[in-house]
């Protein structure tokens, strides 16, 4: 007859650290695996605006941002903008080039797609649109938050590339062309990819969806 071995009071306490260790471990890589737990999530449906029609949502991975586009700061701009957005080419896009806390870049709409992605090529890639000018007369504050079309080094350049600031960046104003600003959800943003060496991205996270809220 095989005797029950009766444990000690240390090894029972020593076994429960062991669990409770365990747990912690598994509980943690949990946490850091989702990297979207602590982002607030917003809704546009349950929230209030005065101009509807130029609230723009940008889902991502980690939630919806929500932008309100400025059309008396740069009209031209926006309408391009709006175009692009209505029509559905920014969904399943690369954000492409990425700067950790200081901006995001997305809308290669020719070499950004999920399906057609192009790392030789990507961040020169263009709209079907053609290329409008530059707005830089208005004043604006580009602070964090700030959403602007991209451009070459060379102005007049802008097509269907944009920017978003995670940062105050008052170099920017009379650079680039301004679009409005991230109300809601610039959280969601610092939690796109980013590689610490180079400002592109391999393998990137891409915009889920694009739509304007009216």
């Amino acid at each position: 007859m095989i005797k029950k071995i009766k444990q000690t009071i240390s090894e029972k306490i020593l076994l429960t650290f062991l669990i409770l260790l365990g747990i912690g471990f598994f509980g943690s890589y949990g946490l850091i695996k989702n990297k979207c737990l602590f982002v607030k999530k917003y809704d546009p449906q349950k929230l209030k605006f005065e101009k509807r029609e130029n609230i723009a949502i940008l889902n991502v991975p980690c939630g919806n941002v929500i932008i309100e586009l400025d059309p008396n700061v740069a009209p031209n701009s926006v309408k391009r903008f709006k175009i692009l957005i209505r029509s559905g080419e920014y969904n399943n896009v690369a954000f492409h080039r990425v700067i950790k806390n200081v901006l995001v870049q997305a809308g290669d709409l020719e070499f950004g797609k999920k399906d057609n992605l192009n790392y030789s090529y990507i961040g020169t890639g263009k709209s079907s649109l053609g290329t409008i000018d530059s707005e830089l007369d208005k004043p604006f504050d580009f602070k964090k938050g700030s959403v602007a079309l991209a451009r070459t080094s060379e102005k007049n350049t802008e097509d269907s590339q944009f920017f978003i600031l995670l940062k105050d960046a008052p170099l920017f104003e009379g650079e680039y062309s301004p679009l409005g600003k991230v109300i809601y959800g610039l959280d969601a943003l610092k939690k796109i990819k980013y590689n610490d060496k180079v400002e592109f991205v391999l393998r990137p996270d891409f915009i889920n969806s694009f739509k304007m809220l009216k």
